[in-house]
């Protein structure tokens, strides 16, 4: 059985305004002495049988079932109690600002070692292969040995200076990156060329000599280059990677053949 308050709304939302019981609740308020004046007498021997000696008394587990299913079906939800999110007008959206885009990260300091040498009236920017100076057996020292002899240049190349080793600092906050190797060898290259004087030819051998002094690529070997402040270069392959490749000497041996003139003639 409910109470009178539960039983009040329930008839109230089912939209009955006078009702009698048949029979005394439990738990509910007394009659109303006007209702019952009006209700006509029924004599006893036509009135029903009570509800409790027709209809058996349901046990309390099956009633309580009962009693929520009816809830579940007549309660309405009250305003507010479960909001809509609100959605956002395109207007709006469209003036929210952006998210500012990630700092994009500075490249890593690039890697190399180059030594400056001369040979007769030409000086030589080559990229060490091991990082190290030179050594007299050092398999490409041999090779660039060669290469002079079929240049008709000395064989015996004067070591210019210390290596230039970059990055130049392990750490500190100085800049590092492309440009500033790039301004870096330009400027020890082209005061060494002030110091030694006359100079028919500069030889980049090496990628890191043709990128950071002659401001070219891999696509430049075997071919020459005007570099603003350093004059006439010729772009050569790494010492390492004519030993890896020996067919790159064939083409090598070509260019050299249309370079020469340029040292040959100024002796």
């Amino acid at each position: 059985m409910i109470t009178e308050h539960r039983r009040r709304a329930y008839l109230d939302a089912m939209q009955v305004a006078t009702w009698l019981p048949r029979t005394v609740l439990p738990f509910a308020a007394p009659s109303n002495p006007e209702l019952l004046a009006l209700a006509p007498e029924i004599p006893l021997e036509d009135a029903p049988a009570p509800v409790a000696d027709v209809i058996p008394e349901a046990p309390a587990a099956e009633a309580r079932p009962a009693a929520t299913s009816v809830r579940a079906r007549i309660e309405i939800p009250r305003p507010g109690s479960n909001p809509r999110p609100a959605v956002q007008s395109a207007p709006e959206a469209a003036a929210e600002p952006e998210a500012a885009p990630a700092k994009q990260e500075a490249p890593p300091p690039p890697r190399f070692s180059l030594q400056l040498l001369r040979a007769g009236n030409c000086l030589l920017l080559v990229e060490l292969p091991t990082g190290e100076p030179f050594q007299s057996r050092d398999p490409a020292y041999l090779l660039l040995k060669d290469l002079l002899r079929a240049a008709g240049l000395p064989d015996s190349p004067q070591i210019l200076g210390e290596p230039v080793r970059w990055p130049l600092l392990s750490r500190g906050n100085m800049d590092q990156g492309p440009d500033a190797a790039r301004d870096f060898v330009q400027g020890f290259v082209g005061m060494r060329m002030e110091e030694q004087g006359d100079c028919a030819c500069l030889w980049l051998v090496g990628l890191p000599a043709v990128r950071f002094a002659g401001e070219a690529d891999a696509g430049a070997f075997n071919r020459e280059l005007q570099v603003e402040g350093l004059g006439a270069t010729w772009a050569l392959p790494g010492l390492e990677l004519l030993m890896d490749e020996p067919e790159r000497k064939g083409e090598l041996w070509q260019a050299m053949r249309r370079v020469m003139r340029r040292w040959k003639h100024t002796e």
